[in-house]
């Protein structure tokens, strides 16, 4: 087999300047594809072999000199663009980086880490509070951090505490409980009067846009028509529960969309399936802000 010439032997790999998205070899250009901004991709054992990885041991005892990674590294090895790295890091989701001779920044296993906490962290606490932790924890700030995550607990907590109520005003609203409205509508007198509320109470959920009567064409007067008294019934169950008119006006919003209250048993189901999943993503974030944590030690 015969040797290749000075032509044919490959030119060698070299970044280019700025932390550029690119690799160049020989003079040609290779694009580096442009991820999505929070899409996951666990990198591989041999990926990080490839980018220089260490075991944790050895990460633990020489952080800022093991495992040096370039910023397409990091990127490729969590489905991100260079430029999402660079944000994270002006943000301070990442620790500051250090620069090379040339201007280049080069990243660790720590700067991995970090980034892996941070994913994992935005699917159950959202972007602010995921940024916001990771700054607090770069600024030796623990405590800060700690208390950020409850705070998204004891969100979930109401958030669950919200569903439930929400589904015993709709069941509370099954057609045996209430008569249904005369013919024509209910006037507010009489309507205020079957939900034991003032009729001042229903004006001000009129003008929050939670029921919606219309006005008598002879006296002007308001008319609640059977949507309108379940919209009304709905907005005192839930009043009863402690919630505020601005986190009722959704759900009715939907109840309306729906057609009624039947409709929303998938809803529901969704709802519950959405703060389960919420529950599992906070605990697989905890995971790995503790790994980084720990390697932070």
């Amino acid at each position: 087999m015969r040797g290749l010439t000075e032509r044919e032997q490959p030119g060698p790999v070299r970044e280019q300047p700025q932390d550029g998205g690119g690799v160049e070899r020989g003079g040609d250009v290779l694009e580096v594809e442009k991820h999505g901004f929070h899409r996951i991709v666990e990198p591989s054992v041999e990926a990080w072999e490839r980018n220089g990885a260490t075991t944790v041991g050895s990460m633990r005892e020489n952080l800022q000199t093991a495992g040096r990674l370039r910023p397409v590294d990091l990127a490729r090895a969590h489905g991100l663009s260079t430029q999402a790295v660079r944000n994270y890091e002006a943000a301070g989701v990442l620790p500051a980086a250090e620069r090379t001779s040339s201007g280049h920044r080069r990243y660790t296993p720590l700067h991995a880490a970090a980034l892996r906490a941070f994913l994992a962290l935005l699917p159950g606490h959202g972007h602010r509070t995921a940024s916001a932790v990771l700054r607090a924890v770069g600024e030796g700030a623990a405590e800060e951090a700690y208390a950020l995550i409850a705070e998204s607990h004891v969100q979930l907590l109401e958030d669950r505490r919200t569903l439930r109520s929400v589904e015993r005003a709709l069941r509370d609203l099954g057609p045996e409980r209430e008569p249904a409205p005369e013919a024509g509508g209910l006037f507010v007198g009489p309507l205020a009067h079957r939900l034991g509320v003032r009729p001042a109470t229903l004006r001000t959920w009129e003008r929050a846009g939670l029921v919606r009567p219309h006005r008598d064409p002879a006296t002007g007067y308001r008319v609640y028509d059977e949507a309108a008294v379940r919209d009304a019934r709905l907005t005192h169950q839930l009043r009863r529960g402690g919630h505020l008119l601005g986190q009722i006006a959704p759900l009715i919003d939907q109840v309306r969309s729906a057609g009624g209250v039947e409709p929303l048993d998938g809803v529901l189901r969704d709802w519950h399936a959405r703060l389960a999943a919420r529950g599992r993503a906070m605990l697989t974030g905890a995971a790995e802000l503790e790994a980084y944590l720990r390697l932070r030690e």
